[in-house]
């Protein structure tokens, strides 16, 4: 059995033992630190992908390549199950197919497709259209089909609560369920009355986007837990506290011109070489160099 296998297995089995927490990683730092800390999955968030690889905004200017290979990164120096966010499958039913297999290759284990038009907008933005539900019913179909560790989970979300109000946004998930996903994700329901009544309506794992400033209160696990989520993501809490503490540190600099003393606590240096693998370089000179 492969790594990601055995991760797969154990994020399947984590999600019918209780509420998952699964804090948003961007890039190899904050999957670095977030790896060590003992979550039980670790999410590719799209929106912080989007903006630390391109500096762009999360608006379908990524490609399946750019994202399939930032997922592969991040489950290759990471030991914790990965979701990730494929959008809404880079195109047809055809490419849905090929970013399926491409993810589950790359070692992610949950799989998260959207019923956005393309190009498609972050959940917590207004303006976003989605697809016939025909279409998305298709591309979940086709997802669950594709898979070839059964253990892969399907995640389907719909962005129709915004626009086309919950009903509908309901409607969809119901529809999403018949087709096979085995999560469903409601994107920003607008208060805790539609929070729980998406958790009544639902036997399936339910997802919570828990976006600091987004259109979703942000609960606590035990709230979460009571409605009726399985999994809940905090997509943007790393790059929003990074961006921050950059923004402070910077600043400072600027002012100061030095970073003597720095204008907020840092990171110890010898401790980042640790976490970034500097021990195990020395480690591999010393076996090869001196023998």
């Amino acid at each position: 059995m492969s790594p990601f296998s055995s991760r797969r297995s154990t994020l399947k089995a984590a999600l019918k033992a209780g509420l998952v927490i699964a804090p948003g990683v961007f890039d190899g730092i904050s999957a670095r630190v977030a790896d060590r800390m003992g979550f039980t999955a670790l999410y590719m968030t799209g929106y912080g992908t989007v903006a630390s690889r391109l500096g762009l905004p999360d608006a379908g200017v990524a490609t399946y390549t750019e994202m399939a290979a930032h997922a592969r990164m991040i489950a290759g120096i990471t030991a914790t199950p990965l979701i990730a966010d494929a959008d809404t499958g880079y195109g047809g039913l055809l490419n849905v197919q090929y970013t399926v297999r491409g993810y589950e290759e790359a070692g992610v284990c949950a799989i998260q497709l959207e019923d956005q038009e393309f190009p498609k907008k972050c959940g917590h933005m207004l303006g976003r259209r989605v697809v016939p539900v025909e279409d998305m019913v298709a591309k979940v179909k086709v997802a669950v089909a594709s898979r070839t560790d059964p253990n892969l989970l399907i995640i389907a979300r719909t962005d129709a609560r915004t626009t086309h109000g919950l009903d509908e946004a309901l409607r969809r998930a119901e529809a999403y369920a018949r087709a096979g996903a085995d999560l469903l994700f409601v994107e920003s329901p607008e208060s805790v009355e539609e929070m729980q009544r998406i958790g009544k309506t639902f036997d399936l794992p339910l997802v919570a986007n828990m976006v600091e400033g987004g259109r979703t209160p942000v609960l606590t696990a035990a709230e979460l837990e009571e409605i009726g989520y399985g999994l809940a993501i905090y997509p943007a809490l790393g790059f929003l506290a990074a961006t921050q503490a950059m923004e402070t540190a910077f600043t400072g600099l600027k002012e100061k011109r030095s970073s003597a003393p720095p204008a907020v606590p840092l990171y110890n240096f010898q401790a980042m070489s640790k976490l970034m693998g500097f021990d195990e370089v020395s480690a591999f000179d010393k076996q090869y160099r001196d023998s």
